[in-house]
């Protein structure tokens, strides 16, 4: 079965029913609107975070005699790094916890949150992640022909995310 525009009718009236009921507009957030918190202290303004990723590995089996299929089993589940880009500034507790691996040799495991805001610039949808520190720290391109702003990037690589079911958000019915 088509529907008009690959919308199922009862879809727009029951958007249409939330929204009204909830004076809620259920727009997507904008990926701008973000604060990264670490043990509880904000950790300053980021321009930019990616490696919000999970991966599971899977693998695949060919049983005998069954050539329609392959089975697939799941495996280990992966974590890439959080990239975490800013300007540089005189707020320097990043660099601190990567000299204290690098000097001392001491790694100091944190926990942290990125928070999605919404309009009213309240956390709509986090990511926990936990046990991260931090294994890259990139300065800045400095260049004397350009008035760019110096980023600084550092990566910490982590033991898992999570995602807090956040009051407000749906559940996908299952049949």
């Amino acid at each position: 079965m088509t529907f008009l525009g690959n919308t199922p009718p009862g879809l727009n009236i029951a958007t249409s029913v939330v929204t009204n009921v909830t004076a809620q507009i259920l727009d997507p957030y904008r990926a701008f609107n973000f604060f990264i918190e670490i043990d509880g202290v904000l950790a300053g303004g980021f321009s930019e975070c990616s490696g919000l990723q999970v991966e599971t590995e899977f693998m695949e089996y060919h049983e005998g005699g069954i050539n329609e299929y392959r089975h697939h089993f799941a495996g280990a589940t992966k974590y890439p790094p959080l990239v975490l880009k800013r300007g540089l500034s005189l707020i320097d507790e990043l660099w601190t916890w990567h000299q204290d691996i690098v000097i001392n040799h001491k790694i100091q495991r944190r926990n942290g949150s990125i928070y999605l805001l919404n309009e009213q610039h309240l956390p709509a949808i986090w990511w926990d992640f936990r046990d991260a520190f931090p294994y890259r720290w990139i300065g800045p391109e400095l260049r004397a022909d350009t008035n760019a702003v110096a980023f600084e990037s550092v990566e910490l690589v982590h033991r898992g995310l999570s995602r807090p079911r956040t009051p407000g958000t749906f559940r996908r019915i299952r049949r």
